[in-house]
């Protein structure tokens, strides 16, 4: 299986902002208030602008021009690439883990 690239500290803050960009370009508040409805997860700043940043860094997100002083970002191909790939596989890791856990 093929090794895609790591998120560093970050992964989880990563994938949650990624999957909320999927749905469309959002600002900062937009993104930490979808993460909470989709993950119960609160991001704080300064988690979710480290993120936004090493993100932006790597080409997965890219900022948009600001709107009433809020920057949106939006998720990039490359962004989709890499999330679909990383579902997939945590997706097959949660379905052995619960295999797993309850056994027949």
């Amino acid at each position: 299986m093929p090794r895609s690239p790591d998120f560093g500290g970050f992964t989880e803050p990563a994938i949650l902002i990624l999957t909320s960009l999927a749905r469309g370009p959002a600002h900062g508040y937009a993104i930490v208030r979808d993460v909470e409805e989709l993950a119960g997860v609160h991001l704080g700043p300064g988690t979710l602008y480290a993120a936004i940043s090493r993100l932006e860094g790597r080409g997965l997100i890219e900022a948009l021009e600001p709107q009433d002083r809020r920057r949106p970002y939006r998720i990039t191909g490359a962004g989709e690439e890499l999330l679909r790939a990383r579902l997939r596989t945590l997706e097959r890791v949660a379905q052995v883990g619960l295999d797993r856990l309850e056994p027949t």
